[in-house]
């Protein structure tokens, strides 16, 4: 992949340009120094992939972050030192486009071969966006338990999302609070180290209760859970929530196909599925397959996502009942069954 590296700490942006160097699969570009350079580059020599620091002079990496994302799309890694303490900047990145976020590597610990190493952890990053890159469908899961009688919760809401998902979940779920009976989970491609802090943020955020899913737990009304591993979230026949690691290929981790798919084959009362902005495919044929299975299903159009891949997928095989704007899904949802105005 041909890399941009944004940085205004000279030792900052070599750590990186050497970590990058050291595969054969990659090439630094051009390094800029600051958003607004990053911006200007990224129109003259667009790259495959930005790594991006979030606190710079002139222009910061979300304010580059978005203006790219509307400029020159191309796919953007948070590569910041200390991510966990900017949290609110980290998830306003992940909302104007950017794909995942990880720490910054120390340039004196730049090759060293321990599996924690920040550039170990980089390196993993980057292989990971350039499967997202090149992937054109998911396999669907294995198939699962005959589905039980239904359970206490009436009406599921099961939302999947990817690249500027963190604004847009958050968006389509501020202002209302689910009626008597009602769960929703959250399937956000997100790494497990920024899942609670995203949980926590999107808690902020909207006006019900928001905790990440340990293995075990069953749906909760009133609740929304979030996936919190890189493994995918799976729900059984008696609607326990669980963590696979197969499929094992899958580049979209935790996957909104393999969580679709378990609530089309095991959740018996009614469902909504919706499908968020994001890169790639993933959701559209779990999203299918709850359809068919008969409950309601949405997209988001092309207007108001920050990318047009996922939702984009889902409207080309038919997956969606009805292709709404970010708004337009938050008064869909407010509309049905099961769900009233907060």
């Amino acid at each position: 992949m041909k890399i941009g590296i944004v940085n205004d700490v000279a030792m900052a942006a070599e750590a990186l340009r050497r970590v990058v160097a050291a595969s054969r699969d990659h090439e630094v570009i051009w390094v800029a120094r600051n958003g607004v350079d990053a911006v200007r580059l990224c129109q003259e020599t667009r790259p495959d992939l930005v790594l991006m620091d979030l606190v710079m002079p002139e222009m910061d990496g979300v304010e580059a972050t978005r203006l790219i994302m509307q400029q020159s799309p191309c796919a953007i890694l948070i590569v910041t030192a200390q991510p966990q303490d900017n949290v609110g900047q980290v998830f306003r990145a992940m909302g104007a486009g950017a794909l995942d976020v990880t720490a910054t590597p120390a340039l004196l610990d730049v090759g060293k071969s321990a599996g924690g190493d920040g550039d170990s952890q980089l390196l993993a990053k980057i292989k990971t966006i350039g499967k997202l890159l090149r992937v054109s469908a998911a396999g669907e899961p294995a198939a699962g338990a005959e589905p039980a009688p239904r359970g206490p919760v009436k009406h599921l809401l099961a939302i999947g999302a990817s690249t500027g998902g963190p604004g847009a979940v958050s968006k389509v779920l501020s202002g209302w609070t689910p009626g008597p009976g009602t769960a929703i989970v959250v399937v956000q491609h997100i790494d497990a180290n920024f899942a609670g802090p995203f949980a926590r943020w999107l808690g902020d955020q909207i006006d019900m209760p928001v905790r990440p899913v340990d293995a075990g737990d069953q749906l909760e009304s009133g609740v929304v859970l979030v996936a919190r591993t890189n493994d995918h979230l799976v729900m059984d026949a008696r609607l326990r929530l669980h963590y696979d690691a197969n499929p094992r290929e899958y580049a979209y981790r935790p996957s909104v196909d393999v969580f679709f798919h378990c609530v089309a084959r095991h959740f018996t009362g009614e469902a909504t599925g919706v499908l968020l902005t994001g890169m790639g495919r993933d959701g559209a044929a779990g999203l299918l397959a709850m359809r068919r299975a008969g409950k309601h299903t949405i997209a988001q159009d092309q207007a108001s996502s920050a990318v047009y891949g996922m939702p984009r997928a889902a409207a080309e095989i038919g997956a969606a009942d009805r292709i709404l704007s970010l708004e337009q899904i938050g008064l869909a949802l407010r509309s049905r069954a099961g769900v009233r105005a907060g």
